[in-house]
Parts: structure tokens; sequence; C-alpha cells
């Protein structure tokens, strides 16, 4: 009669001591502690499977206890019962959990992000990151996408909504909707969860609104002459003065530096990374920018910074030029420093006649050739220059109430023959 086997207690099992050579303590059912020479004490579970004897390993104690090891035991007992291998279960399950972490939210998106932050300007990497950080990784970032639902969106959006940041939570969408395509193109995902959410069905109605702007020439001359009239630092008067003249966005100018000036060539050159997609940018300056920069370069020309703050080694604040614009009375809802982009695209489109194609180049917006391609940053660089020396002219008649006649068609250039 074979030796009844009697089940251990947790006092045994904590009390185990190494010894010379490792050595078992049998639970019965296959079930024992292996304890080593080093002090280690490993659950293990013996078993035969297809005429071979063989051994699973379960977990160590005391993290895993006598109790856990004993469910365990059971566990490993019914797949044997059903004719199933417990040491290629437990393989299969390993297998899946890391295909599982592996088509993780998180992980997909931070693959995606990678693809895309060469291309993007450091703000707007940095925007998106912070999004999915505070806003979609605590949510559904360890999820595995294919197991993410339209709902499980939706809930999450909806919590964004709650706390009044409607802005954001439209942009976390698409952003997630990109993040999902490309788990698709990838081969982790069949469809887009979101491609079935409209933001029009999800979050209440609000009033659109983009960066304000004035774009009639009327209510622009009243403007120009309080820009003129502005009693603050000389500083940013200088980059006041400018932001309706070159038209960049604010954080172009505000963070430029007089190495990028070439007087000579009335140029200034933006370097890629400053700009919101990553390629470089020349902007073309009219005769009334460049007395401005003479006149500031006593000022501020010793230090990096064109528009330095309070102290040279740093740049204006941010906020300098809307601060000023309201400053002079004109509210967020009438004008800011980024909305002079869309006075200039209209008024030399509606007004002054210049083609569009001229006007994105210099608004540095994506431009095509016939084929397809890009046009690099000198592209129509004369066609340009003439452009923002009637700008510059046009503003001044507003100032001096001279109506000016529409410089007329330009001359065909040969790159501009590509266009017709």
């Amino acid at each position: 009669m074979p030796k009844r086997i009697l089940p251990l207690s947790d006092a045994q099992v904590n009390k185990a001591k190494p010894a010379e050579k490792d050595y078992k303590l049998s639970d019965g059912g296959g079930l024992h502690l292996l304890v080593t020479t080093s002090g280690g004490k490993l659950w293990r579970f013996q078993y035969r499977f297809d005429g071979k004897q063989k051994s699973l390993a379960l977990g160590q104690y005391p993290e895993f206890s006598l109790a856990n090891a004993r469910k365990r035991r059971e566990e490993a007992r019914t797949l044997l019962a059903n004719e199933q291998d417990p040491g290629e279960a437990k393989k299969a399950a390993k297998k899946a959990e890391a295909l599982k972490d592996a088509s993780s939210f998180e992980l997909v998106a931070r693959e995606w992000f990678g693809k895309n932050e060469p291309v993007w300007s450091s703000g707007h990497s940095s925007t998106n990151m912070n999004r999915l950080k505070r806003d979609v990784f605590p949510v559904i970032g360890s999820m595995p996408v294919s197991e993410i639902s339209a709902s499980d969106i939706r809930a999450m959006l909806l919590k964004i909504e709650a706390r009044g940041a409607v802005e954001t939570a439209t942009r976390i969408k698409i952003m997630c909707g990109q993040v999902f395509r490309y788990a698709v193109a990838t081969g982790r995902l069949e469809h887009d969860p979101t491609a079935s959410l409209k933001s029009r069905e999800i979050f209440r109605k609000r009033v659109t609104r983009h960066h304000a702007a004035i774009t009639e020439p009327t209510e622009l001359t009243p403007l120009l002459l309080a820009i003129d009239e502005y009693q603050g630092t000389f500083v940013v008067k200088s980059a006041l003065q400018l932001t309706p003249l070159l038209f960049v966005r604010p954080g172009e100018l505000q963070n430029m530096e007089w190495s990028e000036i070439d007087f000579d060539a009335a140029l200034w050159s933006i370097p890629a990374d400053r700009m919101k997609m990553k390629q470089p940018h020349v902007v073309p300056l009219a005769k009334q920018a460049l007395k401005i920069f003479q006149v500031l370069q006593p000022v501020s020309g010793s230090g990096r910074y064109v528009f330095p703050g309070r102290t040279s080694s740093r740049p204006m604040s941010n906020n300098s030029i809307n601060a000023a614009l309201r400053y002079l009375g004109f509210n967020k809802d009438t004008v800011t420093g980024h909305g002079f982009r869309a006075t200039a695209r209209t008024i030399l489109d509606e007004v002054l006649g210049y083609r569009v194609d001229l006007i994105e180049h210099q608004l540095a917006h994506a431009v095509r050739d016939p084929n397809g391609r890009a046009y690099n940053r000198t592209s129509f660089l004369d066609d340009r220059r003439q452009m923002m020396q009637a700008w510059a002219d046009y503003l001044d008649s507003l100032k001096a109430g001279v109506k000016m006649p529409a410089p007329g068609v330009l001359p065909v250039t040969r790159e501009r023959k590509a266009l017709v």
C-alpha cells in the first residue's frame, strides 16, 4: 500500500530552511515545494502527459501562497482531464499576453507618435503627447486596440467635455482615430472604432471660434494707427508693428534670432525646427520691415533674440502680442496676433488681387506642383518679394488715408508657368 502523503501546512512551508542540497516538500496530487540551497521556495506541479514526465512551475513562495499553489494545481489537473498539456497551455497564455501588450493602445499610440514627430513642430508634438498622457492613456492606454469599442471612446470623450474642454475632446477624437487607423495599417486591428462617432452627435453644440481677425480694410486702419501709438516697451512695439507686415505665426516671430536676418538680401530665413510642418521658410522683407529691424538692432542686436524678454537669454513671452493688443483696447473676439495671417490672406486675395497659391506659399502652407511635389522654400521668391512690398505699401496707404490701386497681375515667370 503506497505511503499516504499528508498535506502541507502554512507553518511547514514558512519554516522550511535551506539544506546542503535542494529538497522537496510534497503536498500531494503532484504538487510540491522545492526548497533550494540558496533559500528559494518554488512551487512545482509534477504530471505525465503523452507518456512523458513533466514539471510545471507555478510560482515562488511567499509571493505565491500555499492556497494559490493548490488552486493552480487543480486548474492543471482539470486541463489534464480534458487531455490538454498544462505546460503548453501556460506557454500559449504567455504568448497571448505578450501579443496583448504589444497591441495596447499606449504602445500603438507611441509608435504612431514616433512616426509623425519628425514632421511636426516641437509645440505640436508636445501638445499631442500631453493630451495622450493626461486624457487618453489613463483610460484606454492599457487596453488592446482590438478590444476598445466606440462606446469606450465616447465615454472618455464625454468626461473631457464635462470639464468644459470641448475643443480638446474633439481633437483627441481625431487623434485617436489616427492611432486606430495606424493600427489597421500595421495589421493589429480590423476597423477604426471612432469611424462611427460623429462629433456633432457626441458633443453639445458650440460656437466654432477661429483666430479672431479683421478682414475689412476700413476696420484695419484704426488698428494699424493704434499700433503705431503703442506706449509699451520698444521691443514689444516693434514686434507689434511687424506682426501685420510679416503675418507669420506668433511663435515664429517671438523666437526670431538676429542671425536669421540677411539685411543685404532683405530676407528672413526661419529654420525648420521652428516651423509647424518642420520645413524651412523664407520671408522677404519689405523696406518698411527692414527699417523697423534697423532701428531695433541697437536695442537688442547684441543678444541672440530680436525680441528678448526680461532677460536677453530668453525671447519675449508668447502672449506679448495679444497682451499689447488688449492694452490698445482690442478684445480677443476682435483680433489676435495669429489673426493677422487671415487678414493678409483675405485682403491680398480679395482686394489686391494676388494669386492664392502665392499667398499660400508666403503663409508657409503646403503647396504642390503639378506633379504633386512640394515646392521648396525659395519658390516664387521674386513674386513673393514684390507681393510683400506691395502689402507693406498698402498698409501704409491705409494709415495715410490714400486709396491705392491693386498692383494687378504679376508678370509670368518660369516658375509661374508650371501652374498655368
